[in-house]
């Protein structure tokens, strides 16, 4: 299959901005089957247009996302590129939802070394107000917002047998009966990172001999980069559960990411019918989505230096042919 023109265009510029000193940026995002999360992706697209972040959105796509779907992708600005399924070692354990499993497939975007930095943001997620400042954290580090143990998915933890969060340590003390307080924990929905292939192949060879837990790579990251993960405020990732479950650590005029992960909060599939979604401020926040995803002038419009794509097609192997005067 000949490479996609834009992509390829893309992965030139990224290439020539490390060739002369510049440092490479993206965000990426993870998609896999023909299902309905196409619009969520859509979504986050234009809503990184509407904050006018200077950097692309990669889609990391699974063979079996349909070719309507990688179609969509392309004309809103996103750089498609396919991945192969990961998958963890085999064996009994139930994941907290059976589709956790295709998650392990996210593990591929540490080959994307193309890019210095990228900043991963899961499908379900709205951006509201830039964060490209992210990417002039030091370097070296794991970046990601602290998750909250008190839903009823940790349930076979016993942060939530005892009622423990991190999310307000001193309201319930960690008893030293259960030995040391659990390591910071957090969200995978979010995250920065840097690309690197000894990384990438260190996390695939580890995952070989990891036995699978019930947050499936949610967990495995939180292992692996335990020892440079640096806590990041929570209007970065807001998962809407924390509205209710810790509206003291909740600002909503700052947040600045919005992961609507709570059942039957994906704006897409929204009816307000399940627990928690008649919430006022949950409409407020499914109608920004809407909002965003429905503005007409937020769509893709390219921006491709001719000469640049000229030059970036023909390093690929396309023969580009000027079209004829219409004269």
């Amino acid at each position: 299959m000949a490479p996609d023109i834009t992509t390829v265009a893309a992965n030139a510029a990224a290439t020539q901005a490390k060739g002369t000193g510049q440092r490479s940026y993206a965000y990426v995002t993870f998609l896999a089957g023909n299902g309905d999360y196409v619009k969520g992706v859509v979504g986050l697209a234009k809503g990184l247009r509407k904050v006018e972040s200077k950097y692309p959105l990669v889609v990391a796509v699974l063979p079996d996302v349909p070719e309507e779907h990688r179609r969509i992708l392309a004309s809103q600005g996103c750089l498609v590129r396919e991945i192969e399924p990961v998958y963890p070692p085999s064996n009994q354990t139930q994941f907290a939802m059976a589709y956790y499993v295709i998650n392990y497939s996210k593990l591929r975007i540490w080959e994307f070394v193309e890019y210095d930095k990228m900043i991963y943001l899961d499908g379900d997620i709205q951006v509201f107000d830039s964060v490209d400042h992210l990417f002039d954290l030091p370097d070296k580090y794991f970046y990601a917002v602290m998750d909250c143990f008190c839903e009823k998915t940790w349930s076979h933890t016993p942060q939530y047998q005892i009622g423990y969060c991190q999310q307000c340590p001193d309201k319930v003390q960690w008893p030293s009966y259960l030995g040391p307080k659990p390591a910071l924990y957090f969200n995978a929905g979010m995250f920065v990172y840097e690309p690197d292939l000894n990384t990438y192949e260190d996390l695939l060879k580890t995952l070989k001999i990891t036995t699978p837990t019930p947050f499936a790579e949610q967990d495995f990251l939180n292992m692996y980069f335990n020892h440079i993960y640096k806590p990041i405020p929570n209007v970065y990732n807001l998962v809407l559960a924390n509205l209710w479950r810790h509206p003291e650590n909740v600002k909503l005029d700052r947040v600045k990411v919005v992961h609507y992960c709570a059942a039957g909060s994906k704006p897409w599939r929204y009816t307000g019918v399940e627990e928690n979604m008649d919430r006022e401020d949950i409409k407020m926040l499914v109608k920004k989505w809407w909002d965003i995803y429905e503005d007409e002038s937020l769509d893709y419009k390219s921006s491709i230096n001719l000469g640049a794509f000229q030059d970036a097609i023909s390093e690929a192997g396309v023969k580009y042919v000027s079209a004829p005067s219409a004269a």
